[in-house]
């Protein structure tokens, strides 16, 4: 059995950053991250043997330690201002690309726009922006979209949400009100692009494709979601343990892709075991 690893899968340069962030704090138990910093267990368990505490980014309490690091998912400035005014010095880590996401929507706020974000209601990225908004509205797909009779909307996306998907609930969003002056702006980021376009090129190539990432997380969800819609078998796993051999018989060549919060060493040990279980099966 051949394995085809996509051009381009697997931890982004936000992640890689944060990351690095951490591994220069001297005292991690002084150091509360809002949150979790990515949605994969083995990073997570990792901080929370060095020391770092990790706070519940839904019910999100007033952190004991003195110092609180923002994720790469970001918050919304009300946030920041609720932990500074506690005395939190703050660390941040936000990816530079999400808060991008942020200046767009507040830009088409002061053009007068209701903002509609296409994401994910309950995710953290898509909480900071909608946060600093007044009256947004938050779209999952175009099953979503309504007639809001707003003369003018603004429309943004979370970062990891597929092009396809975004320009459904744009095309939707269109037709459902077509007396507004909508505009859109595409915030979706270039590594989410990329990590879709090098599966894209996989696709035709292999028997079924291997997902390599947090069951939780948004874009490897997204990746396998895509596997599966273009026909190609798919299996979601977030290490090697989770291969299931009986998946893999009768695959000549196996495609391997990793979401954005999967590191180099997991996708590594992952394609090893694909390679051995090739000669069991």
């Amino acid at each position: 059995m051949m394995v085809l690893r996509a051009a381009e899968m697997g931890m982004c340069f936000g992640v890689r950053d944060a990351l690095a962030v951490l591994d220069a704090v001297a005292a991690p138990m002084d150091v509360t991250i809002h949150g979790e910093l990515v949605h994969n267990h083995q990073v997570l368990d990792d901080l929370a043997a060095r020391g770092f505490v990790q706070s519940d980014e839904q019910a999100r309490p007033v952190p004991a330690t003195p110092v609180v690091l923002v994720t790469a998912h970001g918050v919304s400035e009300r946030e920041r201002a609720r932990l500074t005014a506690h005395g939190k010095r703050l660390v941040d880590t936000t990816c530079p690309l999400v808060a991008k996401a942020h200046a767009a929507a507040q830009a088409l706020q002061a053009e007068g726009r209701r903002i509609v974000v296409i994401g994910r209601q309950a995710h953290v990225e898509v909480r900071g922006i909608v946060e600093d908004l007044r009256d947004p509205i938050v779209v999952g797909d175009a099953r979503d979209v309504r007639c809001w009779s707003e003369p003018r909307l603004g429309v943004v996306c979370q970062t990891t949400t597929q092009a396809t998907l975004a320009e459904a609930v744009v095309d939707a969003i269109r037709a459902a009100n077509p007396r507004s002056d909508i505009r859109f702006v595409d915030t979706i980021c270039s590594p989410t692009k990329a990590r879709i376009a090098s599966l894209d090129v996989l696709l035709p190539l292999v028997d079924g494709v291997v997902v390599v990432g947090g069951l939780h997380s948004n874009n490897t969800k997204q990746l396998a979601a895509r596997v599966a819609a273009a026909g190609v078998p798919v299996m979601h796993i977030e290490n090697a343990a989770g291969i299931a051999g009986k998946w893999l018989r009768g695959k000549r060549v196996i495609g391997l892709t990793a979401g954005t919060s999967t590191l180099d060493v997991t996708i590594d040990e992952v394609e090893r075991a694909l390679r051995g279980a090739a000669c069991l099966t």
